[in-house]
């Protein structure tokens, strides 16, 4: 009887093993896929945006010395002084490096693409720090610089693009204001944001605070553990949302990450849409002063908070990441289902040298509803081998891979005799439905690209032949985001309302059209480039570059 008991245990133990094995293979299978794009850009990546034209644009600051990367002849900074780019302009498709010449310094700056496709920036630090630069998207443009552009210094502030065209400046290190870019002629060069004052304690932790475009037209602010609605027109809060519990701060140097989670179109208007927000990781107010002065490096937090700030009493609904994790960046996929989390710190603080234990694996959050409380919702994914800490970015370009860069914990760039060396690499993280058939887009029936507000758009698609014949079709359409610090200004991904999808018998077998009805107002759309997606199955196509006007 012992002897059957124990072939009987053996027999569980080893199918157990067995169901184990083939879990952990198939999580490995569909946990996404690194691919190391260049070894050295030559510069580090604090700073990226994707522009119109899918080149990638990225800087670092200009105060530091030289970088790894030459500008062309007879182009130098300071008399001649420093003859190295602290900009470039990254092909994705043939991988082409190209110098770009920034004068002033750009050190932890914001900005955000204007409805032209020209990309806006500003701040920085000392000779940078009211300058506005821009940067449009035409083979050879190079940086053009604007001194004195901002009414105040601007250092760690938040851009974020408004539905009349132009961007609101929110915040900086003490700057407890906003301003706008352009300004109108008879308008306040400076708006006082008291909340910004009343949300900075000993370690701050209110820089780049998140800010996001609600669907009625206002702004949600969040710092450190507080929120509010703005309205930006006439300068007054009109709600106080409840503070979000478990007393950790989310903001820098506290570096977590927030988006707004994806926007459900109606197909009659956009008024009364639901707009929800969400924010994760972070850590102890005190992070920062612990590990710059006692070198106690407190652990991050693993819970993300969500709050839907049109709802009538809203609460925040708080869930737990499968790892903790610190200065990690958020990035809205074009599934219009899933947030991905990467980069980032097990613990310590954002700062000079202050993150450890580096998170190599990065989380896919899938959305649902925060009533379901069985399912999944965090997919561990496959992890990098390259740490990325403070100063590290990720960016979502249109053929639906991510872009990874950056992480320069150090005051200098150091290559050796330092815990985290300074990394000039560029990454791609491929999510799961790289591992799918994905359809393609075939054509996009508008004028030029171009589409107008409350009309229909019609998208020609092939679905790959390998895919299942499904109902569910989508079209999703994604802001570019300018991303520095662990939040990515002006993300924002639109789901729009589908009002057919059908399979025209002259077309290929494979071949569908879905109708769809584009965004009715600048409020839950504002104007500029989009990337466009065909989302079939669950998978999404390659994306395709839209501007709404």
């Amino acid at each position: 009887m012992d002897k059957n008991l124990n072939s009987i245990i053996l027999l569980s133990a080893f199918l157990y093993l067995i169901v184990f094995l083939f879990t952990k293979t198939q999580a490995l299978q569909n946990g996404g896929t690194w691919m190391l794009l260049k070894r050295s850009i030559g510069i580090s990546a604090m700073h990226m945006a994707v522009l119109p034209n899918g080149h990638l644009v990225t800087f670092d600051r200009t105060e530091f010395g030289r970088s790894n990367i030459s500008l062309p002849p007879r182009m130098c900074r300071n008399g001649h002084q420093d003859c190295t780019a602290h900009s470039v302009e990254f092909d994705p498709v043939t991988r082409a490096v190209h110098p770009l010449m920034v004068l002033t310094d750009t050190w932890c700056s914001s900005g955000t693409l204007l409805p032209n496709g020209t990309l806006l920036q500003t701040g920085g630090y000392f000779s940078g720090d009211r300058t506005i630069r821009y940067l449009s998207a035409c083979d050879n443009c190079n940086w053009l610089e604007v001194p004195n552009g901002l009414s105040v210094r601007r250092w760690y502030a938040t851009n974020h693009i408004l539905p009349d065209g132009r961007v609101i400046v929110v915040g900086g290190r003490g700057q407890f204001s906003y301003e706008f870019v352009p300004k109108h002629d008879n308008q306040e060069s400076v708006h006082a944001l008291p909340f910004l004052y009343e949300t900075k304690d000993r370690a701050e932790n209110n820089l780049y605070p998140f800010v996001h475009l609600s669907t009625d037209g206002n702004l949600f602010i969040f710092a450190n553990t507080k929120s509010i609605l703005l309205d930006y027109v006439k300068n007054k809060v009109v709600r106080n949302f409840p503070e979000m519990p478990g007393g950790i701060a989310r903001n820098y140097p506290s570096t977590g990450s927030s988006v707004l989670l994806p926007i459900w179109l109606s197909k009659e208007n956009d008024s009364n849409l639901s707009a929800e927000v969400m924010i994760c990781g972070g850590t102890s107010p005190d992070a920062y002063p612990l590990a710059n002065s006692s070198n106690i490096f407190i652990p991050a937090s693993d819970t993300c908070g969500r709050l839907v700030i049109t709802a009538e009493s809203p609460n925040w609904v708080i869930e737990r990441m499968s790892i903790p994790r610190i200065m990690g960046d958020m990035v809205l996929l074009p599934t219009g289902r899933d947030v991905l989390i990467i980069n980032g710190a097990g613990k310590g603080s954002a700062g000079w040298t202050l993150g450890r234990e580096p998170v190599l694996q990065p989380v896919i959050y899938n959305i649902g509803s925060t009533e379901d409380k069985i399912s999944p919702k965090f997919f561990i994914m496959n992890p990098s081998t390259i740490p990325r800490l403070y100063h590290s970015t990720a960016q979502l370009i249109p053929d639906g891979r991510v872009l990874v860069g950056g992480s320069n914990p150090n005051r200098l760039y150091e290559f050796s005799g330092v815990m985290y060396p300074t990394d000039l690499s560029l990454e791609a993280f491929l999510p799961p439905y790289f591992k799918a058939p994905r359809p393609k887009i075939v054509r996009i029936y508008s004028n030029d690209s171009r589409i107008g507000y409350g009309g229909k758009i019609s998208i020609v698609f092939d679905k790959a032949a390998e895919s299942k014949v499904t109902n569910d079709v989508m079209v999703t359409m994604i802001v570019p985001a300018f991303t520095t610090h662990s939040f990515a200004m002006s993300q924002r991904v639109l789901i729009l309302s589908v009002d057919a999808v059908r399979n025209v018998g002259l077309l290929p077998s494979d071949r569908y059209v879905v109708d769809a009805s584009s965004p009715a107002s600048r409020t839950v759309a504002p104007p500029g480039y989009y990337m466009l997606f065909v989302v079939y199955g669950g998978v999404p196509s390659k994306g395709e570059w839209v501007q709404l006007i």
